[in-house]
Formats: structure tokens, sequence, C-alpha cells
């Protein structure tokens, strides 16, 4: 912030200007001392046209100065001699800091501008017929903002770059005053607000904001080896710290004390400057509480922003951006330009996150998101790690794994055709490649892997809890509670008509009907089982497109891998294109049940989103893991999925094989094209259209563009064209996803933690740039925790060790091959393992129609084929049926699952156990600055006695003057004796 210089003393005619509009307002000019109003001279409307080049902006001129600060300060000149540049974060007075904008268009007018404006329909020249509606709203609810004690801008809808005292006086109190400036015909004004010191503190004391106090302590180093070793970690990844914050990790062991902000102990916290006491986003937090509970109406639903801009009255509310992200390197760099240089460049992608300046800037609530996602980026290192190895280890065992052996020498045995007439039989020994690609993730290692990822979930989730904490102590999130929050506009306007109706007959609170709520929780409910349906259905018509494609290409070599490329890349696109239509379903949906808060609204919205998504994402996973091949049939006996069509089975190299390829392409392809590609495409294009549709707004940005000598774009105007941001959920759901896709199937693709890990890390950054550099700057929110996603990524941790327990049972070779190697192996190998996993079929008992057009297609008379199951053969007494081995292999699935399941779920009980959820360093913190602040206040109570006592035996003795009883009562109300001066006191009484 640029240097405080001094203010100068303004002219008579400036101060009868303040005095008309205190008088207009009906507030009283400056504020009180104490309870002696200062005195203040007007002067009649006439004297504050007389000058035409006088100018001003709305402001709260009754909202009281500093204690101990003249009055005149508090009237400076309106002339545009403003102490930042044009277009900056402060008012044209340049002391004044700009916490929040509204904008509005201003329509275009069919008929040419009246001169006089007459009282009773004071908009009717700036409005058509429709508009004057949401004037007359604006007028009431700036005029009640005003009365809240903020200080408001107005660009004039007359003449923007000019503003006229008469023209803005008319538009606000509808007086008799001809408008000297022509009136534009359309494009968007801008009221800008600020909030007092007055303001700010008294709404830093209503929500229990913690501020530091001016007590320091010492934290006490830790002893002994813990010392030595946190010493030598902080050493180590110093140069990861990114450079804004690399002093704090060797900072001096001292810290000030937080405690909740109270107007009566003020001297008891570190006040330097009232401008910068409260950060920015502490400061349009406090703005936006205002908004939320300022009145529009007399009506008992007429209330807040959120309402206004819902009916058209307000296009936006948002505070600004600290300046440009991009500036020059000689001059100290704004927060924002900190964040773009720390946080979203692209070459520090391996430095931490500067989250301080991210919560600073942004508020906790993204801050908590963005800490969460780099502590599971930062985990996702071991696991990739450890997935890496499992890769390796299939690398390097491949050529000495004995069944893909077998299946490479497989000359002599010939495999039943994969399709009706066209198909034809074929060596296993064709299936060679397939077979050694499918033991790099199929074999005993991918087991152990498997709880490896069940346990380090758990380990992620009890990090998190203790990191969670951490950031509530830095953060000063201690003992944050959530408010009870306003109704939502829409439920508040669909309360109106039952609240009208039964407000004659009860004095009770008016809900919703529980018709319309059942109503709209049963529409709700099949809505989302008939998106479920049309995700089966997409499903099952790109198996139909494989089959359909597999049985035209059959003729030709290799058309397998064609079909399999095809079918994913089709179901792929299918799901990017049904995720968008499901994210607009699950926002219809919750609008229709119409909760009451935004928080309920939130709650709502996420678990439709993620049901809706989550089917979309994992059902053709699901049908490839546990459906595909399962449901076939034998050969002579196939079930059809249509005339011709027969239910596919699993490829040459197995089912594990194309549900590895599933994932991998599926995983891969939503986080290049949905994660990152429309992450930094959709918000450029987004905001190109907004500039050519922003009422005007892009025409005159270019034609300031061509005029360099002109004015600039301001800020408001800058980040009005910003893509407005619309929640947290996108960004979390897109995480959630993928943690799905790294914990449910990971037995089948040991490389998903590692991909996460590269997304991640890209993602970051381009989450940074996308939060600094295409996005409005979100209103600040407090949070404690991460909310209903905590309870979602428990849930997918229990549903990953079910889901892979069943991939291994079932989906890979690891219990038959079990089975034979402890059971049927006459050397306790696998050596003729593959011969045993193959029951044979006579092609005799083929179905008519069914049988290959051609029987000599491998150069002789195919007499016998092979298919995989566990049948009898064809010439035992009851041919075709489940032998024994398959009934022992069906018992040691389902003996494995129940003790995967078990044993997992104990040593994931264990972690938890052994990690606590409390840091116990933080809790003692925390007792040791409750004891200090204890003796603080205690100290400051005793202090306070004591002059009370001093002053009533001065009073007894009679040697009070009226000054001194004043002192000492402006001493008492202030509590502070850095503001307070007796002289200044006893010039004004």
């Amino acid at each position: 912030m640029p240097e405080k210089k001094k203010k100068p003393e303004p002219t008579g005619n400036h101060v009868s200007v303040e005095m008309e509009m205190a008088d207009m307002v009906g507030k009283p000019l400056g504020g009180q001392v104490g309870s002696h109003p200062l005195p203040v001279r007007k002067k009649s409307s006439e004297s504050m046209t007389s000058d035409p080049d006088l100018y001003y902006s709305v402001e709260d001129l009754r909202s009281e100065p500093p204690p101990g600060e003249p009055v005149s300060n508090r009237i400076r000149p309106m002339l545009g001699q403003g102490k930042h540049e044009a277009g900056a974060l402060f008012f044209k007075d340049g002391y004044r800091r700009i916490d929040y904008v509204l904008a509005y268009p201003v329509p275009r007018r069919k008929h040419p501008v009246k001169v006089e404006h007459k009282p009773e329909d004071d908009s009717s020249a700036f409005h058509p017929e429709g508009e004057d509606q949401k004037a007359r709203r604006r007028r009431e609810f700036e005029k009640n903002l005003i009365e809240a004690g903020l200080d408001l801008e107005r660009d004039d809808e007359g003449a923007r770059t000019k503003k006229c005292v008469t023209a803005l006086l008319s538009q606000l109190h509808g007086s008799q005053i001809a408008s000297r400036e022509p009136t534009k015909d359309h494009g968007m004004c801008f009221v800008r607000l600020h909030a007092p010191w007055k303001v700010l503190s008294q709404y830093a004391e209503i929500l229990k904001i913690k501020m530091p106090t001016k007590k320091i302590y010492e934290i006490k180093e830790r002893a002994g080896i813990k010392a030595k070793a946190y010493a030598l970690w902080r050493k180590t990844i110093r140069p990861l710290q990114p450079s804004a914050q690399a002093k704090q990790v060797d900072k001096e062991p001292y810290k000030h004390i937080s405690y909740t902000f109270s107007r009566d102990k003020e001297h008891m916290f570190l006040i330097e400057n009232r401008d910068t006491f409260f950060l920015p986003s502490t400061r349009s937090l406090i703005v936006h509480e205002i908004l939320k509970r300022t009145r529009y109406s007399q009506k008992d639903y007429a209330i807040g922003i959120t309402n206004l801009i819902a009916q058209g009255v307000y296009t936006a509310a948002y505070p600004l951006h600290e300046g440009e992200f991009e500036g020059d390197t000689n001059i100290p760099p704004n927060p924002r330009q900190m964040l773009f240089d720390e946080w979203g460049s692209y070459s520090k992608f391996v430095k931490f996150q500067p989250l301080n300046l991210i919560r600073n800037y942004f508020g906790e609530k993204i801050g908590m998101y963005f800490a969460w996602l780099g502590l599971y980026t930062k985990l996702l290192i071991p696991s990739s790690f450890v997935g890496l190895i499992v890769f390796l280890y299939g690398v390097f065992t491949m050529d000495d794994n004995v069944p893909s052996d077998e299946v490479c020498e497989a000359y002599n045995i010939t495999m039943c055709p994969l399709c009706d007439r066209e198909c034809k039989y074929w060596r296993l020994s064709d299936s060679c490649k397939s077979a050694r690609f499918s033991h790099l993730f199929d074999n005993e290692v991918t087991v152990f892997f498997s709880i490896f990822m069940s346990l380090w979930a758990t380990w992620f989730l009890e990090n998190w809890k203790r990191k969670q904490m951490e950031l509530n102590y830095a953060w000063d999130l201690s003992g944050f509670e959530e408010e009870e929050e306003q109704p939502r506009p829409e439920y508040e306007a669909r309360l109106v008509k039952h609240r009208i109706e039964q407000s004659d007959k009860t004095g009770e609170e008016v809900k919703l009907p529980k018709k319309q709520t059942l109503f709209a929780v049963g529409v709700s409910s099949v809505t989302i089982l008939t998106m479920f349906t049309v995700t089966l259905a997409a499903v099952f018509a790109v198996i139909m497109y494989r089959l359909s494609v597999a049985s035209a290409l059959a003729i030709y070599p290799n058309s397998g891998q064609i079909v399999s490329g095809t079918a994913v890349t089709l179901n792929l696109i299918v799901i990017l294109i049904l995720d968008e239509i499901y994210g607009s379903v699950a926002a219809f949906l919750t609008q229709l049940e119409c909760p009451r808060t935004e928080t309920e609204y939130e709650d709502k919205l996420i678990f439709k989103l993620f049901l809706l998504k989550f089917v979309n994402s994992y059902a053709s996973i699901f049908y490839v893991a546990f459906f595909k091949g399962r449901f076939m049939g034998r050969p002579g006996q196939y079930i059809y999925a249509a005339p011709g069509l027969r239910m596919e089975e699993c490829g040459p190299g197995g089912c594990l094989y194309e549900l590895c390829i599933q994932l991998s392409i599926i995983m891969a392809g939503k986080q290049l094209i949905q994660n990152n590609v429309m992450e930094i495409g959709m918000p450029k294009l987004k905001k190109f259209l907004r500039e050519c549709t922003c009422f005007g707004l892009c025409k005159e940005r270019a034609e300031r563009a061509e005029d360099k000598a002109g004015p600039r774009d301001t800020r408001w105007e800058e980040d009005l064209v910003l893509e407005p941001f619309s929640g947290l959920s996108p960004e979390y759901l897109e995480m959630i996803i993928q943690f799905g896709f790294v914990t449910i199937f990971v037995a089948s693709f040991p490389l998903a933690p590692l991909l996460a890990l590269v997304n991640n890390v890209l993602e970051i950054r381009l989450d940074a740039r996308k939060f600094v550099q295409e996005l409005r700057r979100p209103m600040a929110e407090r949070a404690k925790d991460i909310g209903i996603w905590y309870n979602i990524l428990k849930g997918i941790t229990k549903i990953s060790v079910i889901v892979n327990a069943f991939v291994i049972a079932i989906t890979s070779n690891f219990i038959p091959r079990t089975v034979y190697q402890y059971m049927y192996s006459p050397d306790g190998s696998l050596h003729g393992f593959i011969d045993w996993s193959l029951s044979t079929f006579n092609v005799s008992d083929f179905e008519p129609g069914s049988e290959p057009r051609d029987n000599r297609s491998l150069g002789e008379v195919v007499q016998f084929c092979r298919y995989r199951d566990f049948r009898d053969a064809p010439w035992e007494a009851e041919p075709y049926k489940y032998n024994l081995a398959y009934w022992h292999i069906f018992a040691a699935r389902l003996g494995f699952v129940i003790c995967f399941q078990n044993v997992v779920i104990f040593l994931k009980d264990f972690i938890a156990w052994l990690i606590p959820d409390e840091v116990k360093e933080i809790k003692e913190r925390q007792r040791r600055e409750k004891r200090i602040i204890m003796e603080m206040l205690l100290e400051e109570e005793r202090r306070m006695r004591q002059h009370y006592y001093a002053t009533d035996h001065h009073h007894s003795n009679g040697k009070i003057s009226q000054n001194g009883f004043l002192e000492n009562h402006l001493a008492s109300e202030f509590a502070s004796a850095e503001e307070f001066d007796a002289n200044s006191i006893e010039t004004q009484v």
C-alpha cells in the first residue's frame, strides 16, 4: 500500500457539499465524541450547485472519525485529486480502500433524456419501463448500506467519466435539479463500498474473528533427538519452501497470541495501522456479511445481496483483486503478483504451496482446499514409488513367468472362435504378447500392493486430521463455530405465498409444506434412478458397438486391438458428455428441492453430483471387472445380447488386462481433457464472451485501448469480465473421482498413483493460475475443515477394500494359480497351469449356424477346441458340467474375500488408533496460550480497578474538574491511551 500522505484541509464549498448530503440522508456529519455532538454548518442547495466543476462520491458522511482525529480530516475535496491513480483500489479521495464492488447494467433508453426530473418518478430518464422497480430497490438498498455504516462511491448513470453532483443527487433523492451531462445509452454502473474502522471493529467482534495481540511468548523448542531431527528436516526442506515463506522456516521462536477481537480491549491488540490491521480478505468478509443482512424493502423476505442478484437488480458483487498479476520487477509486488510468481509458476512445481499467502488472499475455506490437495499430492509420492516398484517387478519377472511361457509355447492348443460364423479357430500362442503384458499387473505382488493402498488411504486421512488441526491453530480458527445462515433467496421467494396465507392463522414460523418437499424429493430420486439407467444404457451401447465391429472386422488380423481402443475412446467421450449433463441435472434437482440455507444446498448438490458422476465414471470399469465374460455361457450354449451377437468374453490376455487398459485410458483422458484442457480453455472462452456481452463494456474497453492517452480500464471493470467463482465443489469432485481411481481399482493398475501424482503437480499450478488470473476474487470464507468431502473420502476407502478384494479374487488369476499350485500341481510349481485351466469342447456340439465357416483355417480339420473354464470334457458322463476344480476355486475366492476384508479393516483401524488425531505439541501450546490470555485479562481487570479506585479517591477530595471527568470517562470508553488525547477533547468541549 502506498505511504499515506497528509490530508489537505478542505475549503468551505467542499464542507457545504458534505453538509447537504448528510442532511439529505438524515444523518449527522462526522460523528460524535462521547455524548457531545459536533456542531456543523449547513448551506442551501443553491450554493451546492453554484460551482459547475464540483464532483463528489456518495459516502457515509456521518460515520465517526477515529478517536482523537480532528473532524476536519474527515472532510476532503472530491475533485478527483486522489492519492492513487484512477482505477486503483481506493476511492477518489485516495484514502479509503475499496472493499467490495456492486455492478448493474444501465439499459438502453428508447427516448431522449428529459432535462427535468420529477421526484415521484426520478428514474424514468435512466430506466425504461420495467426497470424502475429495480432502481427503487437499488436506492433503498444503498441507503440502508449507508445507514449500516458503509461508505459508498457510486458511478453516475448519466456520465461515467464525470460524476456531476446534481445528477447524482437527483438519482438518490429525486430533487428537481437540471442535469448538465448527457446520459449514456447503456453500459455498466459500479457502486464501490468501503468499511470504516467503526464497522470493521464492530463486525469483527460480532463474527468473533481472532486477531493478534501485543502479547508475545516464546515457543519452546524440541529437546533431545527430536530437536536435532526436526532441525535437520527443516534444513532439508528449506529449498522447497516458497520464497515468500522461506524466512518463516527459520524464524525466531516467538508468537503473538491471538484473541477474539473486542472493542473494549482494543488497546490489547497489535494495531500498528488501522487501515492494514484487518486483511483485505477479512474486510471483504465483513462487508459481505453486511450485504447479506441489509434490507432493500420492508417485506420480510426482502433482504440480502443474493436476492438482489437473483432478481437482476445487480449483475455482480465481488471484492477486487490486488492489482495486476504481472507487474514491474523493480516495484515491490502486490499479493496477487506474489501468488502468481510463487504459486502459479510452472517452474516452481517442486516447491510447496504458499498456504499462508493463499489463506490471506482467498480466505480459510479456499486455503483449506489447497492444503488438502497439497497433502494428498505429497502423500502420493510414496504410493507412486511403491506402485512403480510393483510394475518394475512385473517387468523384470516377465520372462521368467511360467504361465506366460506356457502360453507362448502352446503352438498345439487350438482355441474356440471368439464369435459366431465369421471368427476362426486360433492358436493359444497367438496371445503371447497379451499374456506377457498381463503379468505386469497380475502377479503375486499385486495383492500386497492392494493391502498397502488400503492402509495408505487410512494413513492419508489420519494425517489430514493432524494437518487440519495445525492449520486451525496457525490460522486462528480454534473455537470457530459456523453461525446460523440466512435462508436462500429461492427458499424465501417460494415461502412468500405460504407465509401470507398462514400469517393470519398462527404466529408460528412458516415452513414449506411437506407435500412440496416430499414431491421434490420423489422427483429427484426418480430422476437420479433414470440417470443411472441412462449411464447403463450408454455402457450397453458401447458393448453393442464392440460386438458389432468385432464381428464385422473378424476377418482382419489384429482387429481386436482396434475394436478395444476405439470402444474405450468412445466410452471416454460418452463419460465426458454425460458428466456435463449430470452437472446441470444435479443443479436443477437441488433447486427443485429448494434447501433452506446455502450449506444445505451445497451438501445436497455435492451428494447428487458425487452419485451421478461416480456411477458415470466407474460403470464401464465395474462391467469389465465383474461382469464381462461371466455370463457368456459356453461353446454350444452361448448367451446372446442380440440375434447373432453373443455376450462378449474377455480377450486372450484375460479380463484384468482389459480392465487395466480401460482404467488407464479413462483416468488419463479425464485428467488430461476435463481437468486440465477444459480448466485452461473454458475460463478464457467465457471471459472473451463476457467481454463482448457486458452491455457495451467490450466496446468501451476497445476504444480505451485504441486511445492510449485516454483513461485506462479500472480495476473493477477488469474484474467484472473475469469468470465468476462458482465454488469449490467442481475442484473437490475432480480429486475425489481421482482418489477413487487410485484406491478402488489399484489392484489392476499399480501405476494409477503415479499418474495421479503427475496430474496433481500440474493441477495445482493450473488451479493457481485460474484463481489468480482467470477468476474474480472469491469472497473470503472461514472454514475449519473440508466438510462433507471428508465423509465421502472415508466411504471411498471402505469401498476400495471390498472392490480390491473382489478384483483379486474374481478378475485376476491369483486364486486359480494358488489353488493349482497347492492342490493340483504334482511338484508344487505352476508348470501345467495353463492346460489345467482350459476345458475341452467337441466342435460337433456347436449349435447350427454358429460354427465357423472355415473348419480348416489352421491347415487341418479341427475336432476339439479349448476354452477358459473349469468344466468336464465332452467324453465324461456329464459333459460340460462344472468340475471339482471349479468348486475349489469358488470356495477359495469366497474365503479370500472374507479374510482380505477382515485383515485389512483390522490393520486400518490399528493405524487409525496408532496415529493420534491431535498434535500433542499444538495442544500444549493452546493450553499455554489460554493460560497467558487469562493472566493478561486478569491483569487488565486489576489495572482497570486501580484506575477506578484512583478516580473515585480523586473525586472524593474534590480535585476533579469537568474536563477531568470527561477525560476519565473517555479513557474508560476507549480503553486505549494511544487513542486518547485529552488536549483535543478539552478543545472540542
